[in-house]
Parts: C-alpha cells; structure tokens; sequence
C-alpha cells in the first residue's frame, strides 16, 4: 500500500473539502481516465483494491498510472479511551480529492477494456466517478 517514507509531522488537521480541483483534473499520461465526481478521503487500501482489480481485468496490456498519493495521515484514538491525554497516533493514510481530480489513467488498451477495467476500479470507490477520453 501507498504511504510516505517520511513526512516532517506525524499528524495534519483534518481541513476542508470545498470546492474543485484545479490541478490534476487533466488526462497527463494515458488515453483513458477515472475522474471523481464528488469530494473524499480515499485510503491507501482503497487506491491499491482500484490499481489491483485494473490490473487484474487488463491482464499485463496497456499501463496503469495511479494519479493519486496517500499524504495526509489520519489519527484513530484506542477504543474505549477516556477523553483528553491528547490527540490519538496515526493509523492509516488518505488522499484528499475533491471534484474532477484524476484518480487513474489507462493507456495501451481499447476502450472497451479500459472502460471495463476503470468500472472494477471504481466500484472500490467511495465516491461517484466518471470515465474520460482524452480529447
């Protein structure tokens, strides 16, 4: 799974997810591409279920590129833990995106298998997503 080698603090606020991507919301690298729709914290588990279930339906033709990273770490406190004595310590990573971001790029397959594949990927979505042609 996806997650920094190394980050300058251990722990982020939360932050907002208002209005829509301006960057990374363009097809860079493939013909085919995943665009959401709504904003969302992905996993690190969530972008790899999507990479894997694309890859798997593409069986080794064409490329994959993942447009997304895990950057912002998000803490979980121990269950049954009295209030205070701070904030709890990081548990799993997330991608923050927000409306029209890129999630995956394909290229090197027809459209039917690419549409096909980003459908697998984006079942393991937790958002509303979309299929792009580069025009």
């Amino acid at each position: 799974m996806l997650s920094p080698k190394r980050t300058r603090f251990r722990k982020q606020h939360r932050g907002r997810m208002k209005g829509v991507s301006y960057r990374g919301n363009h097809i860079c690298f493939g013909r085919y591409a995943l665009q959401a729709l709504e904003p969302a914290w992905i996993t690190s588990r969530q972008i790899e279920a999507g990479r894997r279930a694309m890859a798997r339906y593409a069986r080794r033709g064409g490329k994959i590129w993942v447009r997304i990273f895990p950057d912002k770490p998000v803490t979980l406190r121990p269950a049954e833990t009295r209030m205070g004595s701070g904030k709890g310590s990081p548990e799993y990573w997330v991608s923050v995106v927000k409306p029209d971001r890129i999630l995956y790029e394909m290229g090197g397959v027809s459209e039917t298998v690419a549409r096909a594949a980003m459908e697998l990927a984006a079942r393991k979505m937790p958002i509303r997503t979309k299929f792009v042609i580069e025009e």
